[in-house]
């Protein structure tokens, strides 16, 4: 009989991990403790997968106020900024504005509205077509904005993200002037230093600015890319991807971790006989219906994998062979004629009729989603996923 399970995704639970940890050991011990006791069977192509968090740990990849007030205050000059399109987050940013503001005279923060990038929202867009706003082209001040739309609280936080970033500018001994707009030149009407704290948009923001005439551009990949003072950093991403370890301290975003998906997977090759597939991953890339939340608040899904995870899925519609090609089939000879078309499927079936429907998004990107689903970010304590089946299909047995 047929295999009657196809993709099974597992949180295995791990030690808690500390700086210095051997977390290809960690890591391999783990999956080999956890299939012994649940009874699964290690098999090629299966997926492993480790947060971004535990790697970063074991690194010791942090960074301190004061490291990043000493970066800004070195690429700016240490008399005024323009903060541009930050996300609204007590976990992502505030830790990296405190350092910002400690290291300059004044604050110019500029909000992006009605949300952020990734769909925190300030206001909503109801509210702005009842006031008659364009967010387009209107920039409104602090007071006007209250004037239009008083004092709106996170719906699932219960912060008013525009009185607490304020109030984290000035307790870091900055002045603080808050704007709202959307196009990034709207800030040089304030300063001609900027940075930049857009994620996935960063790019264009700082080409925009530099051909309005931003004396200094910078983006947040461009803070703690460099020790500072013996600190951690990230040579590609900077503060992108951080997040809060303590009040005054920071976790970036890992570097360097290649060659640990490669090592684990060559360490569980020895050990099992079996070929996997190893990545780390942060957020998952996919957006709350209800919320309006991208959770895609790191610059990347993944930012190591191993050779096996490159790539999109190449998958046919079995609905659409199903309604059309087989149409007057049923039952057993249904089903082998669909096993049929699977066999000789195209290596490449882009553009083809037969596979629209299919999710077009990189491997990766889909697997790094279905781990942080099964993670979670609170206290399940399973920053190890362990996927099997992802790459089966109708025909496997």
């Amino acid at each position: 009989m047929s295999r009657m399970v196809g993709t099974v995704s597992r949180g295995l639970r791990a030690p808690i991990i500390r700086q210095g940890d051997d977390l290809a050991d960690i890591v391999t011990s783990s999956i080999l403790e956890a299939a012994a006791d649940d009874g699964f069977e290690i098999r090629d192509r299966d997926v492993i997968a480790m947060t971004e968090a535990i790697v970063a740990r074991a690194q010791g990849n942090y960074a301190k106020v004061d490291d990043i007030a000493a970066d800004v205050r070195a690429k700016f000059g240490g008399e005024e900024v323009g903060v541009i399109f930050p996300i609204l987050s007590r976990n992502r940013f505030a830790i990296c504005l405190r350092g910002i503001a400690s290291g300059v005279k004044k604050v110019v923060l500029m909000l992006s509205y009605p949300s952020d990038e990734v769909g925190n929202h300030l206001i909503s867009m109801d509210a702005l077509d009842e006031k008659g706003i364009d967010p387009y082209k209107d920039v409104l001040s602090e007071e006007k904005y209250r004037e239009l739309f008083g004092y709106e609280k996170h719906p699932f936080t219960g912060v008013d993200y525009v009185e607490y970033y304020k109030t984290l500018i000035q307790e870091s001994g900055a002045e603080a002037e808050i704007i709202f707009a959307n196009d990034p030149r709207a800030v040089l009407d304030y300063t001609k230093n900027v940075l930049s704290c857009d994620i996935h948009t960063r790019a264009r923001t700082k080409r925009l600015l530099k051909a309005a005439g931003a004396e200094r551009v910078f983006g947040l990949d461009e803070i703690m890319t460099a020790p500072i003072n013996g600190s951690g950093y990230n040579e590609k991403y900077g503060l992108l991807g951080s997040n809060k370890s303590t009040e005054d301290q920071v976790k970036l975003f890992p570097r360097d971790c290649q060659d640990l998906v490669v090592e684990i997977q060559k360490r569980l090759l020895e050990k099992t006989g079996k070929h996997v597939e190893v990545m780390v991953y942060g957020d998952g890339a996919f957006k709350d219906p209800v919320g309006k939340i991208w959770e895609l608040a790191d610059p990347v899904v993944s930012p190591a994998y191993t050779a096996g995870l490159e790539g999109t899925p190449n998958e046919l519609k079995l609905k659409y062979l199903a309604d059309n090609d087989f149409a007057h089939l049923s039952g057993d000879a249904l089903k082998e004629a669909i096993k049929e078309e699977i066999h000789k499927k195209d290596d490449n079936l882009v553009g083809q009729m037969v596979s629209e429907g299919t999710t077009p998004r990189r491997l990766t990107d889909l697997i790094g989603s279905l781990c942080d689903l099964t993670s979670g970010s609170g206290d399940k304590g399973t920053p190890i996923v362990y996927i099997q089946g992802y790459f089966d299909n109708y025909t496997t047995e």
